[in-house]
């Protein structure tokens, strides 16, 4: 008896060992950021010391994570697609990548700021600009951009630079606008000159340019208008920020739950605490335009109402961003 006690009783705390290691596993929780790594970090420790969940993230552009997701399907290692413009988690969706989670918010989103069944939440927004030099247009005498047209500008040849369409939101939203303001193939036949007399680089990611241009090593940038602010005006690089006056595209960044992740129900907090006030005030520091109502917006970010904004059809543009970036690299040939 008194060895099957022992017996029973190390069973017993083997059993608790073994659920409390289930139960600290449980309260990690892991995500994928399209996020710059120290904005990223920003948020996740914010999150992590108001809930005492653990995050462990990695960091990619959203074309990146949107590949990732895909690879890992029948696997997924990750529970939250955190961030990233919303034509990413489109394309997932379509592809039946994400799990509905309609959030627990107590505001109402605009329709087209989450999917019509919750595949994706957009919870910030910002548009489309120009970066530009200030030293450079001085030398040269001329004004930032305020066109597309302007950017074929033989002053700036071989001297913009811009993130590649398939691996950047930001690149490919800037890639939707104009499909949508011209047609794809007047944009690619655009685009191939802008390739070969404007570009002097493309990038991974959306805001690679931001710092190129406060250095003077190119003299204009493509990017949103909230990277622009937060990466290159407040860091006091010698910078002006543009729009284009044709009209200029926006992102819906994305929040979604992957399909078959480790981690739901911890996912789902995560999703809930980025649109609440707590989570939705920090965006003030790096001028994203938050989503809910009751939080405030950074002193000189710039909200849709400020700026010209094409009729952007982000389910359009997600649901075709495959064939429109395949469209992309055999006229571009990168």
């Amino acid at each position: 008896m008194k060895r099957l006690s022992v017996i029973l009783l190390i069973s017993v705390l083997f059993a608790g060992m073994v659920f409390g290691a289930g139960q600290g596993e449980k309260k990690i929780l892991h995500i994928y950021t399209a996020f710059d790594t120290g904005e990223a970090k920003y948020y996740i420790d914010a999150f992590e010391a108001d809930t005492g969940i653990k995050v462990e993230w990695v960091r990619m552009s959203s074309g990146e994570v949107l590949a990732r997701v895909e690879a890992e399907a029948r696997n997924p290692q990750a529970s939250v697609w955190h961030a990233g413009s919303n034509t990413s988690h489109i394309n997932a969706a379509s592809k039946g990548l994400l799990e509905p989670y309609k959030p627990d918010i107590d505001f109402t989103l605009p329709a087209n700021f989450h999917a019509k069944n919750w595949d994706w939440t957009g919870f910030y927004t910002g548009a489309i600009g120009f970066i530009s030099n200030t030293k450079f247009l001085k030398k040269h005498n001329i004004s930032a951009p305020a066109s597309w047209k302007e950017l074929l500008n033989p002053v700036f040849a071989k001297n913009v630079v811009i993130a590649y369409p398939y691996t950047s939101g930001t690149s490919y939203t800037t890639f939707a606008t104009l499909i949508q303001l011209y047609g794809l193939d007047t944009t690619l036949d655009w685009w191939a000159k802008f390739d070969k007399k404007s570009i002097m680089q493309y990038t991974k990611s959306g805001t690679g340019c931001i710092p190129m241009v406060g250095l003077g090593e190119a003299a204009v940038g493509i990017a949103f208008s909230h990277d622009i602010l937060a990466k290159g005006i407040k860091k006091g690089y010698p910078v002006v920020m543009t729009f284009p006056k044709e009209g200029t595209g926006y992102e819906i960044g994305g929040l979604s739950l992957i399909k078959g992740g480790p981690e739901p129900e911890l996912g789902k907090k995560f999703i809930d605490w980025n649109l609440s006030v707590k989570g939705q005030n920090l965006f003030q520091k790096y001028y994203r335009i938050p989503v809910n109502p009751k939080a405030k917006v950074a002193k000189g970010a710039v909200t849709l109402d400020q700026v010209k904004l094409i009729k952007f059809n982000h389910e359009w543009a997600g649901r075709n961003k495959d064939k429109f970036v395949r469209a992309w690299r055999d006229r571009i040939g990168k």
